[in-house]
């Protein structure tokens, strides 16, 4: 009975690396392109090696945390880095507060421009217009967004696989052209590699996420198996993404498409029923993950008092048996039939200016984000994460001596 408890948590904490590593610019196809396709053919197996490159810190991550004990992102941090620990811990909270208002700015961003590819709207009208939803869903309706988030996930991996596989077997002629081209173009590794190199690195963030998850393992040692999950299953979709787009690859106006996903749709297979399929299901992505975040903000801002929407931070990369759960104590103060959450005016007013920040940022556009603001995001993650990392592995033999 353990082993089976035991797999199912290596299992769901590879899952919750992937839903978190899930995201509107992922759905969109607008982050595979940027980072892939447009490198050529080496599209094909430099996703494997960047999500190979993420599964070696993932898992270092997650069984350090295991291993220590240290279950929440300042405490982990704090313990990783040691005496360094007042610079990097501070660095790090700094690298966070930057991803909190790029990745939502990229939701309300990917919302805008499948909202405006299908009714022909402007951009700027269509992100105002899902900003005012995710606004009003972050105020009131996150507990909700928390309940069906496991289900959205699922709904949208199901919605990529009817959308890409037939895609894909339909296009194949449009895949080996697409081949044919990118070889002749003789597209340098090295750009590629680099390429490879940033998307990596902006996803070590994620790291913040992930190690509350750590607690649910047995032992340190599960960590490595959950994150060689994770690695087989976040790899297949990339590829799978690179070869649906390679099918429009050739396509004079693929290049420009801020979503890709959707052009893909429109000039595939079922145009009339897979485009509004993957349409709703790419905003209410999207709108789901800037809702999280949008709510972990109120509650750095606001702090503990906004419990439900405070939640929402841990549900960022879905609930598993490692979030905490409240205190019985606390439960039993709590007057029965008292609403567990009241919105402050405070909370309001905090929602209010990071959704007006979040639509600023958006209005640089959704390709502009992911090529420029998720690599600044590397940039910034490659002093605080990455060299600090390679240093904790060399000089514990990855944590295997003080």
């Amino acid at each position: 009975m353990k082993k089976n408890k035991t797999g199912a948590v290596i299992l769901g904490v590879a899952f919750v690396w992937f839903t978190t590593h899930f995201g509107g610019g992922f759905a969109s196809g607008a982050q595979i392109y940027s980072y892939f396709v447009r490198y050529g053919i080496w599209c094909l197996i430099m996703p494997v090696l960047a999500m190979l490159y993420n599964t070696v810190f993932f898992a270092y991550s997650l069984r350090f945390a295991r291993k220590h004990q240290v279950y929440d992102y300042r405490s982990y941090n704090n313990a990783f880095y040691g005496k360094f620990a007042p610079i990097f811990s501070n660095l790090f909270e700094i690298l966070y507060i930057c991803v909190m208002c790029v990745a939502p700015a990229v939701a309300f961003a990917t919302g805008g421009a499948t909202l405006s590819t299908l009714t022909g709207l402007p951009y700027l009208l269509c992100t105002f217009l899902i900003g005012v939803f995710i606004f009003v869903v972050a105020i009131f309706g996150t507990d909700l967004v928390r309940k069906v988030a496991s289900v959205l996930s699922i709904c949208i991996i199901a919605g990529l696989l009817i959308v890409y596989i037939p895609n894909i077997i339909s296009g194949l002629s449009g895949i080996s052209a697409a081949a044919e081209s990118m070889t002749k173009a003789k597209l340098p590794l090295g750009d590629a590699l680099y390429s490879a190199f940033l998307y990596g690195t902006f996803q070590l963030s994620n790291i913040a996420v992930f190690v509350q998850h750590a607690k649910s393992f047995d032992q340190p040692g599960d960590a490595v198996k959950s994150m060689g999950v994770g690695f087989v299953v976040n790899a297949l979709m990339m590829v799978m993404v690179v070869l649906g787009l390679m099918t429009i690859y050739t396509d004079p106006d693929a290049s420009g498409q801020s979503v890709p996903t959707l052009f893909m749709v429109q000039n595939g297979v079922g145009a009339s029923f897979m485009t509004p399929l993957i349409s709703i299901l790419i905003i209410l992505g999207a709108v789901s993950t800037a809702v999280n975040m949008v709510a972990a903000m109120v509650k750095r801002i606001c702090g503990e008092t906004g419990e439900e929407a405070c939640g929402a931070e841990v549900q960022l990369s879905g609930e598993t048996e490692g979030a905490q759960a409240p205190d019985e104590a606390e439960r039993a103060e709590k007057p029965a039939g008292k609403k567990k959450f009241q919105i402050t005016r405070k909370e309001i007013i905090a929602a209010l200016i990071c959704c007006i920040v979040d639509f600023g940022i958006a209005q640089f556009g959704l390709l502009t984000l992911i090529q420029k603001a998720y690599s600044f995001l590397a940039y910034l993650a490659i002093p605080v994460i990455l060299v600090p990392y390679i240093i904790h592995m060399t000089a514990t033999r990855f944590d295997t001596k003080n």
